[in-house]
């Protein structure tokens, strides 16, 4: 990934998070961010033992400060975890934080003895986890149709499969789009900054909405606003968050969560672990995105598909390049994927239905694919950014003009793409148990993809249209 793309978007997030201060991990790497001076363990007993434990490590080195180990948080909640702050959030830069790194190493042996983790950083669960998405949204012609196209299914009111779709919210004016009659939820709270620039990742939960009707269009849709801050929230939010998103509506069929993060481990985050048994034991099906890391590193909570005991509960999903014959360039991949589906260049509804609406873009451009891609992949692709430059300065914007629906790409759109798949399945088989249908549906395909020299299974669905991958001269 190239560095400059990721400081621009870790800047990005940080302002979108002015109190939270942020450092990336592991070490100086960009695979994932997370909050410095705290560390998450499980509410009770152990937390108790991990604040003692850190304490005495730090008591016992000159070099750190005993009396930053305190609780910042509540003792117990919903999510069963709480925040131990463990250092100065405001010492040192963006690099990895020392004082969380002694934290986690003065529990190992603890951890060793209990069998299980105790401690953990305080991730940032995001739309694109290492700050870098697949692109920007950008407007197609006057005319030109969804992809995938609608589908000639009716809706039904009493037969409608119920969809939770857990992401930035809608734009103020998504009910002048037909294909969204039927989806509801949150607005967004902010589409423009005070300088007119749309804000990232607006119309991101509009733009999967619209992908779900037109795959699916017998569903009611719900859209919540969980990830209105530039697509990102901690993760010791996250689990009440997602209680907060199915208490106001009730377990839906299928839950469609396009964000996550990776957290170099392979048992999962610490932060959604309640909720996660709490899903296992519900009918809903969880279909996550893979992630855009380009990496065969577990992404949570999509890699759940891969752990003893939610193999039926989630459903993970990697992004295929335009012509559905490879991977995309920025999709994670690995045996803990266990599907993909069309994830590049997709058009759905993005906003500007009741009339042409202009937007004005801070504009970035990057010549080279920062995964070694020599296809026209989309960090070659034309894209708009909401970011500032490295300097801090504004460029000079660029003012591009949406017409209703737009062109984007990532594992997000991937993600919705088959939820609608396994919601359709449940329409035309007559199946009420979502995770029946994926069963089913997975049982029953015979399509496949490679994606990094692996035979993988995908899934297309038959009203979309595939768009040729150029590829580009050596050099390019």
């Amino acid at each position: 990934m190239a560095p400059q793309r990721f400081h621009e978007q870790f800047d990005h997030i940080q302002r979108s998070m002015p109190d939270v201060p942020l450092a990336m991990g592991p070490d100086d790497s960009a695979e994932f961010l997370y909050e410095k001076g705290v560390v998450l363990v499980r509410d009770g007993e152990e937390a108790r033992i991990v604040e003692d434990t850190v304490r005495a490590h730090f008591t016992a080195a000159p070099d750190l400060d005993q009396e930053q180990v305190r609780r910042a948080g509540p003792r117990t909640s919903r999510s069963g975890i709480t925040r131990i702050r463990v250092g100065d959030p405001g010492e040192g830069g963006r690099d990895a934080d020392r004082t969380v790194a002694h934290a986690l190493r003065s529990v190992r042996e603890h951890e060793s003895r209990a069998g299980h983790r105790m401690v953990a950083r305080n991730h940032v669960v995001h739309i694109a986890v290492n700050a870098c998405p697949g692109d920007e949204p950008v407007p197609v012609p006057l005319g030109e149709p969804p992809n995938p196209a609608a589908a000639d299914t009716p809706h039904d009111p009493d037969t409608a499969v119920g969809v939770l779709v857990v992401d930035t919210g809608l734009v103020h004016d998504y009910r002048s789009c037909a294909l969204l009659g039927h989806t509801g939820g949150d607005a967004q709270l902010q589409e423009c900054d005070e300088r007119g620039i749309l804000q990232q990742y607006v119309g991101h939960g509009t733009f999967i909405a619209g992908l779900l009707a037109a795959v699916a269009p017998n569903t009611d849709i719900t859209v919540r606003g969980t990830l209105n801050d530039a697509g990102a929230v901690l993760e010791s939010e996250f689990g009440e968050k997602l209680f907060e998103a199915v208490d106001a509506s009730g377990w839906p069929d299928v839950l469609s969560l396009s964000a996550g993060t990776s957290n170099g481990r392979t048992d999962g985050l610490l932060g959604v672990e309640n909720f996660m048994r709490e899903l296992r034991e519900q009918r809903t099906l969880l279909v996550a995105a893979a992630g855009n890391n380009g990496s065969a590193a577990p992404f949570w909570p999509a890699a759940y598909a891969d752990l003893p005991g939610w193999e039926d509960s989630v459903l993970s999903v990697g992004a295929l390049r335009s012509d559905g014959e490879f991977g995309a360039c920025f999709t994670n991949h690995g045996p803990w994927v266990k599907v993909y589906a069309p994830g590049e260049r997709l058009t759905s509804a993005l906003t500007g239905f009741d009339a042409p609406v202009p937007y004005v873009y801070q504009h970035s451009t990057y010549d080279a694919c920062r995964y070694g891609f020599s296809y026209g992949c989309t960090c070659r692709h034309p894209r708009h950014s909401g970011v500032l430059s490295d300097e801090g300065n504004a460029a000079k914007p660029d003012q591009v003009m949406f017409e209703g629906y737009a062109q984007w790409s990532g594992t997000s759109f991937a993600t919705p793409v088959t939820a609608g798949l396994v919601a359709a399945h449940m329409t035309a088989h007559k199946e009420t148990d979502p995770r029946a249908a994926r069963r089913q549906l997975l049982a029953s395909n015979v399509e496949f993809a490679e994606v990094r020299g692996a035979h993988v299974p995908a899934l297309r669905p038959s009203t979309w249209r595939p768009v040729p991958a150029v590829r580009l001269g050596p050099g390019l």
